[in-house]
């Protein structure tokens, strides 16, 4: 056991901040705090609270895992960008895990995962369609059953186990998945304003 990664897990992607130590599939310590704003004053403590309690500290990491979405804009940004920079700090990888696929984990390989989205929509991945994940309204037809997320402190265990099972395969650095364009996009293509 002792030769399995160590992974540190986290996930700021909705209203919370949340965090994961793994070995393998054994939790070593986890935290979840309900926020709807201040993740990124609280995500370094809390990891900081989260070695410590795994009575581990940041050299003793194997790898980063980090929720990439899709959830809150700035909720995502904050946890990615932390995850790369401590990576690239640390020299070890970091690795983006979908709350599509941290929520299926212990479902089966074809379970319908589905996120709350704006306006009564939900956001649906499903691995028997291809086009990956789309916005639709609940609910969704296809699907007997939609996977939802669990409460913070599992989705961010389930980010570290998800990051630990990728471990030492090559995958890209972690990047925010955004499904739709953000609500507040600059205007463009327009003629400058004459004042």
């Amino acid at each position: 056991m002792a030769s399995e990664p160590l992974i540190l897990g986290f996930d700021t992607s909705a209203a919370h901040c949340a965090a994961a130590l793994v070995r393998g599939d054994a939790l070593i310590a986890s935290h979840a705090v309900d926020m709807a704003r201040g993740q990124a004053e609280h995500l370094m403590p809390l990891l900081e609270e989260v070695l410590s309690d795994g009575a581990a500290t940041w050299a003793d990491l194997s790898a980063i895992g980090v929720g990439i979405g899709p959830g809150n804009f700035t909720g995502i940004r904050i946890s990615v960008s932390a995850a790369r920079g401590l990576a690239l700090g640390l020299a070890i990888p970091s690795i983006g895990v979908s709350t599509f696929d941290a929520s299926r984990l212990d479902a089966s390989e074809t379970a319908v995962a589905g996120v709350s989205a704006p306006r009564d929509q939900i956001y649906i991945s499903d691995p028997v369609q291809t086009g990956g994940p789309f916005l639709t309204t609940t609910p969704y037809e296809p699907a007997k059953e939609i996977v939802m997320p669990p409460a913070p402190e599992t989705l961010a265990q389930n980010i570290a186990r998800v990051a630990a099972a990728r471990f030492g395969s090559d995958t890209p650095r972690p990047a925010p998945l955004y499904i739709r364009a953000a609500d507040a996009a600059p205007a463009r293509d327009l003629p400058p304003q004459i004042l």
